[in-house]
């Protein structure tokens, strides 16, 4: 009978999906922060990404690094211009404003430089508890966790926590998730999300998990 995931358990799971994730390509933002664990690109990188297929961030995130991948060329690059270089992401000319705006903030308050602290990364406009996660783990190698819709939303499917918004369940997972895993729980889950914990009708019967998953809330699956 499957039972649900708890603590103990998270081990065994996460092992699973490391091996099922070797088939399948990394998040785009863990992609770049591969290629160079730089904390502005990966914030950048984080704000593209928002309701943007992978797929499109990645190629739209270089033509931009290509023009500018620090505050102070960024700064410097008209809206129309960066417009054109990050097309078409979710949101473009919203997206422009502010990485612009983003770039001159830190540079006036940070002296250029992207802060490593949750706190003083929400400060920002456009910075919200996903990125500024994201940022802290991917860019700096910090202990943080990163919730999205698929980390939120198969959390909930496997019983490991009962909350009702993802910053509920970042919360409930500080307090539950071992620490040693928090900096691999996002990309794992996003990539297992994508192809086979599908928000409606999940892949149920290509699951590495479905001895463990309990499947709350599933109503239709394959």
């Amino acid at each position: 009978m499957p039972r649900r995931i708890t603590s103990e358990t998270v081990p065994i799971v996460l092992r699973r999906l490391r091996r099922a994730a070797r088939m399948r390509h990394a998040p785009s933002v863990s992609q770049i922060a591969e290629e160079r664990r730089d904390p502005f690109r990966v914030l950048t990188a984080c704000i593209l990404s928002l309701r943007t297929k992978d797929e499109t961030t990645g190629p739209a995130a270089q033509r931009l690094f290509a023009l500018a991948d620090t505050p102070q060329q960024l700064a410097r690059i008209p809206v129309r211009t960066i417009e054109r270089a990050i097309y078409p992401v979710g949101f473009y000319h919203t997206k422009a404003r502010t990485l612009r705006s983003l770039s001159c903030y830190l540079i006036q308050k940070h002296a250029g430089k992207v802060p490593d602290a949750i706190e003083a990364l929400l400060a920002i406009k456009g910075v919200g508890r996903k990125t500024a996660n994201l940022v802290v783990t991917v860019g700096f190698g910090k202990p943080g966790i990163c919730v999205d819709t698929h980390v939120h939303r198969i959390s909930n499917r496997w019983g490991f926590v009962r909350t009702s918004t993802p910053e509920e369940t970042e919360f409930a997972l500080r307090e539950s998730l071992p620490r040693r895993y928090w900096i691999r729980y996002n990309d794992l889950l996003v990539s297992f999300g994508q192809t086979i914990c599908h928000p409606t009708s999940p892949r149920c019967s290509r699951c590495t998990l479905a001895d463990l998953c309990p499947r709350i809330g599933v109503r239709h699956f394959r």
